[in-house]
Formats: C-alpha cells, sequence, structure tokens
C-alpha cells in the first residue's frame, strides 16, 4: 500500500506508515493524572497513579519502538497507561525526534536529555530517584540501553535502577545471524525492513542496504575484533534447530563502510560496548520472542551481561513475533503472549 503510494507520488511510504500507526486519542484514565509536558525542550506524555502511595513511587522512563522512523505518543498510549496503572509507576513516555528527517544521534540524545532531566526532577513527581528504570520495545529497546550505557558513567546523578528490554535492536554488524535467517519473512520486521530502519537512522536514506544485508560494510578486522560478541557461536544451539544456513560472507567494500562505519559506535549499536561499560549496567529485564529477526541481538546481549557480572531476567515468547507489545488492545484485538509479555515487565517491576 505505502509502496502503491509512493509510485504515485502522492506520498513516500513513511509518511503513509506513520498515517497508519498513528494511534487514537483515549479519554479520561479513572486511574491515572495524564499530562502532556516538555522536558528539555523534547514532547513527554507523563502517567501518574491518582492512588495515594505510602512513599515515594518508581518512575518508569519509556522509549517507544518504530523502527526510529515510526511510532508516537498516542500509538503507545494504552501500553503506557496498563505499565503505570498495573505496577503503580510513574511513566514518561518519550516524543523523541524521528528519522529520516532527524538522523542519528537526534533520537539518543533526546532520549538521554528526557531521562537527565527526569533524574534531576524525581521529586516534581513523588518518584524515588534511586527507583527510575529506563524501558523501551525494539527501537525503543535500543535506545534504553543505549542512555543506560551513558548513564553508567555518570557520577552526578543517581544510578538507574534497571533497564527492560523489550525485543531490541542493539546491532548493525551482522544481519546473517541465526534469527534473520529462521525469521526472514515473518511479520511485524522482516530482515530487509531491519537494516532500511537502521539505515534511515543512520543516514537518512537506506542507499546500501543490500551491502549491508550481505555484510560487506564491515572492514574484516573489526567483523574479527567484534566476533567474540556478535556470534552465532554464543547463541544457545537450541535457537539454531530451525534452519539456519551459514553465509559466506561477500568482499568488503571500503566506499559502503565509510557511509556506515558510526555503526560500530555504541551509542547507535549497544552490544559492541566494552566490558568496562557493560561491567557497571543495572539489574536488566530482555524480552525475547522466537519469531523475530532480533530475537539474537537480545540473546548475544544476555549473555554479555551476564558474563560481566549484571543480574539479567529474561523472558522468552516462544510463540511471540516482534511487535507483538505494541499490539497490546490494539483496535480491539490483542494476542494472548502479547499481554503474557507485557504482564512478565509489570512482575519485574514489582520485584524490584
Amino acid at each position: 500500500q505505502g509502496r502503491i503510494l509512493e509510485k504515485t507520488g502522492l506520498c513516500s511510504q513513511i509518511t503513509f506508515g506513520r498515517y497508519v500507526r498513528q494511534g487514537r486519542k483515549l479519554g479520561e484514565d479513572p486511574k491515572l493524572f495524564i499530562q502532556d509536558l516538555q522536558f528539555n525542550k523534547v514532547p513527554v506524555r507523563v502517567y501518574q497513579p491518582k492512588a495515594t502511595s505510602d512513599g515515594r513511587r518508581r518512575g518508569i522512563i519509556f522509549f517507544h519502538g518504530g523502527g526510529w522512523v515510526f511510532g508516537s505518543l498516542d500509538t503507545y498510549e494504552k501500553v503506557c497507561r496498563y505499565l503505570s496503572r498495573e505496577s503503580e509507576s510513574v511513566v514518561v513516555s518519550v516524543q523523541y525526534r524521528l528519522a529520516p528527517e532527524h538522523k542519528y544521534p537526534a533520537a539518543y540524545e533526546d532520549c538521554l536529555n528526557v531521562t537527565i532531566h527526569f533524574m534531576r526532577n524525581t521529586e516534581h513527581y513523588g518518584v524515588d530517584p534511586a527507583n527510575v528504570i529506563v524501558c523501551g520495545d525494539s527501537a525503543g529497546g535500543n535506545l534504553a540501553a543505549a542512555v543506560s550505557q551513558t548513564l553508567a558513567e555518570r557520577s552526578d546523578l543517581p544510578k538507574l535502577r534497571a533497564q527492560i528490554l523489550i525485543y531490541p535492536g542493539l546491532q548493525a554488524l551482522d544481519f546473517n545471524l541465526p534469527s534473520y535467517h529462521q525469521n526472514r519473512e515473518v511479520p511485524l520486521l522482516f530482515r530487509e525492513r531491519a537494516a532500511f530502519f537502521a539505515l534511515q537512522y543512520l543516514n537518512g536514506h537506506a542507499l546500501h542496504m543490500q551491502e549491508v544485508l550481505e555484510g560487506s560494510h564491515i572492514p574484516p578486522d573489526m567483523r574479527l575484533k567484534y566476533r567474540k560478541w556478535v556470534s552465532p557461536d554464543n547463541i544457545p544451539e537450541k535457537f539454531k534447530v530451525r534452519g539456519v544456513k551459514p553465509l559466506r560472507p561477500t568482499d568488503f567494500i571500503a566506499e559502503v563502510y565509510e557511509t556506515v562505519k558510526r555503526f560500530c559506535e555504541p551509542n547507535l549499536c549497544p552490544l559492541l560496548a566494552e566490558d568496562a561499560i557493560v561491567h557497571q549496567l543495572p539489574e536488566s529485564f530482555i524480552l525475547t520472542c522466537e519469531y523475530d529477526v532480533l530475537r539474537d541481538d537480545g540473546l548475544l546481549y544476555k549473555k554479555r551481561l551476564e558474563d560481566n557480572g549484571v543480574r539479567v531476567t529474561w523472558y522468552h515468547l516462544e510463540d511471540g513475533f516482534h511487535g507483538i507489545i505494541s499490539l497490546y488492545d490494539y483496535c480491539g484485538f490483542s494476542f494472548p503472549s502479547g499481554k503474557r509479555g507485557l504482564d512478565s515487565v509489570v512482575n519485574f517491576l514489582k520485584s524490584l
């Protein structure tokens, strides 16, 4: 549909996609105060439980998914209301700038600035500064991981209590991991779209998508350097049972690398952060879905965190697919495993 409109010149695929995903304005919520504000010039929506609380509440900063290209406060309204109500937390949903109009690091900077602003002003929202959690799904999980890594090194702010990464995309080095092959044609995220979104975020266009998919965008010496972290060898065997065929890497193309070399920056691809940073990260929750091209990004990060002594709660939806959380109560239909996934997040929050 989007492509047809683009070919006829009516509107771009991205504009159409945003229109379809925009979400509906919901009415009042009997249990929540909801207000639209700006933190450091970034639009946010704050959800506060109306019930009285014995002490200060936990605060959750939520970064929505949508490939850095789609998504809005309205798209994730139901998810954020659910998290706030069920975990009795203050939730701050962030409307970061979207690609391709705003390239990396715009989204990351917006998310970081909102988080820092909130951590410095928790008392205005009745939130315990020692109990602030970053949370995101898909591209939002990427942003949560990047913000968490940046703040791990800051001594002028309270430490984050936890990070919650829901089927996060964490690297753009290898689009040929087992989950990329097994689930290449599984909605809602096809293998090609994953590379398309990463390139839109990085460069504002998706030129060289084919070379990136084939892996000719990374120099052999760097591939070797990162192999200790980004490799099928680090993925448990049971995840490789469904047809995986190893690909012979194509030849390196230097001019492609020149256009995408920032893929090696941890703020863009958090899986590539050094151990010294990973070691300082807060307690973590990672949700993965079996039928998701990004499944292995989550599994690889889980291993890195555990190898560095970080406590990880892992929840795997055997019947889940990418984007299932954002479909919670969407246009009147809902997937039971999406609700299970959301409840696993709530249970983790309550355990903190």
